[in-house]
């Protein structure tokens, strides 16, 4: 009986490794016959799957968001109350899967700015992206609900900036940002803006102070 391939994983399979290559050896040396080899298949097999490298980080970056996706939805222990700090902390790169998922994130974004097309891309992936962070803050935040709309966005913005400056310092100096270091830096950012949001003006007063600024 022939073997039976399961082509979706296969093909995850060699995002994923395209991230651990990029993350090892940088964007432009992650070549896709460092790729194959890596991932131990011939080039030809990769070319069954993918039909340039641009493929290979689209299908790469759609990967990543899947499995952050994953880990930021999923329910938590025993039925109990989801805990926004821990929710969080699997976006970072606390261990080496995370740390290779943020190393090709960061990877990317230094690509953007001179591919039209990786521009287009990253314009759909962030908005996914912010749209996913703003579902785990109303998740995990219980006061969400109660902050005006205007104080939600100032919020999801501050913590999405927060998180990515993190992933890329950690990413730049891993030896500084341990992973007890990185959880301590979030905790108190969710502190000080939790803080801030509760005592934010609602929307009509924010916009009455500033007409009369």
């Amino acid at each position: 009986m022939p073997k039976i391939v399961d082509h979706a994983r296969r093909r995850d399979e060699i995002a994923f490794v395209a991230c651990r290559v990029v993350a090892k050896y940088g964007f432009e040396q992650a070549t896709i016959v460092r790729i194959a080899r890596e991932a131990g298949y011939t080039t030809g097999m990769v070319a069954h799957y993918f039909d340039t490298k641009q493929e290979i980080v689209i299908a790469a970056l759609r990967l990543i968001l899947r499995r952050i996706e994953h880990r930021l939805t999923r329910p938590p222990d025993a039925g109990g109350e989801p805990d926004l700090l821990a929710l969080l902390t699997e976006a970072l790169p606390i261990d080496a899967a995370r740390f290779t998922e943020c190393a090709f994130w960061t990877a990317f974004w230094g690509q953007v700015a001179a591919d039209k097309r990786l521009k287009s891309i990253n314009s759909r992936m962030h908005r996914a992206y912010m749209q996913l962070f703003e579902r785990c803050l109303a998740r995990g935040w219980p006061q969400w609900s109660r902050w005006s709309p205007e104080t939600q966005q100032r919020v999801l913005r501050s913590v999405v900036t927060f998180l990515n400056g993190l992933t890329a310092s950690t990413v730049a100096s891993p030896g500084d940002w341990p992973a007890a270091r990185q959880i301590e830096q979030l905790r108190l950012h969710l502190s000080m803006v939790e803080t801030w949001a509760d005592h934010a003006a609602p929307d009509g007063a924010e916009k009455r102070v500033r007409a009369r600024r």
